[in-house]
């Protein structure tokens, strides 16, 4: 072995590393980001989930539970109180996803309550996201246990009681991760068949091939962004398909869940495909989208609430998830899989997605440029 042109090549290796400013910052600063992030994703307390509220009573007793929700809302900040006038309009809120509890004093409340008849408090929980119902439902039996223990002396022979209802089956932590895991799939595939192919073939004087024909630096992003969303979509459907078998997701076959998921799965690979191509318009380094995808890959999926609730973020990693596009193509996937919701719990998201897409895919044609 000839140490001397095994020195030469490290050396080679290490100008060529230094000459590259982007790939030093992706290799040093970025790393520091992921750790940050990580360590404030995981963990932390649920704060600031919607509850609804109905008060059919409207008496002094149902106006002390009114008060004590207030208390938690000023102290622990665990949820939010959401009034409402109606049941079920606060009832289809929860199935929608606005809010992720209902409370309902019962007109029948004060009247029980004063002829010690076991009064009730209705207590109705979205439970596709166990971190959030176990915060919640923890708080309310601490105020029903609160409402049981007698000031001075006993005012009721029989305690309150909370009727609890889950309007979903029990949902496994698989199934919570499902909707994650298939909108990572389109993103491997926007960073390896979209960034990383892109840069090679850029390096190999393909696209300024292309440019030599009629064709116009446009029509060569909108090819090279709906190839990809192709491919996304693809590998999205599968993932979809297989991963729903795997975790037990009931009536996987049905038509329209199935169109909904297209739809999705479809925004959110136009979606990707236009940021990862904005990302590496103008690079020109191989090696620079290979240094991010670990770290980009955990910037994007772990505030996006894959893993675990936003409601449980600091404020800044809040922040985070509302310009991720992953958060709203986790959101609408996870009705889909979990709540089986129908537009009305995705339309937003896709919207979204969409005007993300729009934007990214203009600023990629204005920055294109050619090599020559």
């Amino acid at each position: 072995m000839n140490f001397r042109r095994v020195g030469a090549l490290i050396e080679r290796d290490l100008r060529k590393f230094f000459r590259s400013p982007a790939l030093m910052m992706v290799s040093m600063v970025l790393p520091l980001v992921q750790l940050i992030v990580l360590g404030y994703a995981f963990g932390g307390k649920v704060t600031g989930v919607e509850i609804g509220f109905v008060d059919q009573d409207h008496s002094v007793e149902s106006h002390k539970i009114r008060e004590m929700f207030n208390g938690i809302t000023a102290g622990p900040r665990t949820f939010k109180v959401v009034e409402y006038e109606s049941e079920p309009q606060a009832t289809h809120d929860l199935q929608t996803g606005r809010v992720r509890a209902l409370v309902v004093i019962p007109h029948d409340f004060s009247r029980r309550f004063y002829q010690r008849d076991r009064p009730r408090i209705a207590f109705t929980e979205d439970n596709t996201d166990q971190f959030i119902s176990s915060a919640i439902i923890e708080r309310v039996q601490q105020m029903v246990e609160e409402l049981n223990t007698p000031d001075v002396t006993p005012r009721l022979e029989g305690s309150v009681q909370l009727n609890t209802v889950e309007i979903y089956p029990y949902v496994e932590y698989i199934k919570y991760l499902l909707a994650g895991t298939i909108a990572l799939s389109i993103f491997v595939v926007a960073m390896i068949g979209g960034g990383i192919t892109y840069i090679d073939d850029k390096a190999r004087g393909l696209h300024e091939g292309y440019l030599t024909t009629p064709i116009t630096k446009s029509e060569l992003v909108f090819s090279l962004v709906g190839s990809g969303v192709i491919k996304g979509m693809m590998t999205g459907m599968v993932l979809t398909i297989i991963g729903g078998l795997i975790v037990g997701l009931p009536e996987i076959w049905n038509p329209l869940r199935l169109f909904y998921l297209i739809v999705v799965v479809g925004a959110t690979g136009l979606a990707m495909m236009s940021f990862m191509f904005l990302l590496m318009v103008r690079v020109d380094d191989p090696l620079v989208p290979r240094a991010i995808f670990g770290v980009l890959n955990t910037l994007l999926f772990f505030p996006s609430g894959a893993v675990y609730p936003i409601a449980a973020f600091p404020w800044w990693l809040k922040w985070v998830s509302v310009i991720d596009p992953f958060t709203y193509a986790v959101h609408a996937l996870r009705n889909l899989t979990l709540k089986n919701t129908g537009i009305e719990g995705i339309y937003v998201d896709v919207l979204v997605l969409l005007g993300i897409a729009v934007v990214m895919t203009t600023f990629s044609i204005m920055l294109f440029k050619r090599q020559l």
